[in-house]
């Protein structure tokens, strides 16, 4: 099955068994957004640089990162969010691709370094695992969504704290995206998309990278 096809399974049976009036707020909540958001990243624009902790509290650099090759940097909301668990998954099984092709693949969530530990542990990930505390870099790149208060409850039914999974009670999280960086630091391709339930396939990753190296 494809990646998409595993992610609209997830959400067709969180549409069935969540509480109505839960999925409705979610789905209305987040139509609002994407009616008025604007990504600030675009193809073409230079990636800002960054300083992040991986997953053992060791910081990691894009500069560094760039000198052995282009990135592919995916963003993603937490370990609590089971779609981006499906997504990170789906890139880790073709890893190797990008590997072979020269791509280093990155994951960047807010999520505490010891958190980002467990995302890694859990899901056996062999790459770069970055902690964006504060979404600092992913405001940079304007892909942040402010989530309203009104969404708290829901978090707290579903048993997500995101103020320790954070260690912010900002309640902001990362519009899930993934960007194809050149040796450069030049952004070549992007997907942003404010449905959560949707992620760029890494067959999608593949052919941009191809076509990069074309």
């Amino acid at each position: 099955m494809s990646l998409a096809g595993e992610l609209s399974a997830v959400y067709q049976n969180f549409q069935k068994n969540a509480p109505p009036k839960i999925v409705e707020s979610i789905v209305g909540i987040n139509a609002d957004f994407k009616a008025s958001f604007h990504p600030g990243v675009k193809v073409g624009d230079t990636l800002p640089e960054f300083h992040l902790s991986d997953a053992v509290g060791k910081e990691v650099n894009s500069a560094d990162l760039l000198a052995r090759g282009p990135l592919l940097i995916t963003f993603y909301r937490g370990e609590w969010c089971p779609f981006c668990n499906l997504a990170l998954g789906a890139m880790q099984k073709h890893n190797d691709d990008f590997q072979a092709k020269g791509v280093t693949l990155v994951a960047i969530s807010p999520e505490l370094p010891n958190q980002s530990l467990s995302t890694t542990e859990k899901h056996a990930l062999k790459f770069p695992v970055l902690s964006d505390v504060g979404n600092k870099f992913a405001r940079q790149l304007g892909i942040v969504f402010s989530q309203p208060d009104s969404l708290r409850p829901v978090f707290q039914a579903f048993g997500h704290d995101l103020k320790a999974r954070n260690g912010d009670d900002s309640f902001e999280v990362p519009v899930p995206a993934t960007l194809l960086v050149d040796q450069k630091g030049v952004v070549r391709n992007t997907f942003i998309e404010t449905d959560y339930s949707k992620r760029l396939e890494p067959s999608t990753a593949l052919e941009w990278i191809d076509a990069l190296k074309g």
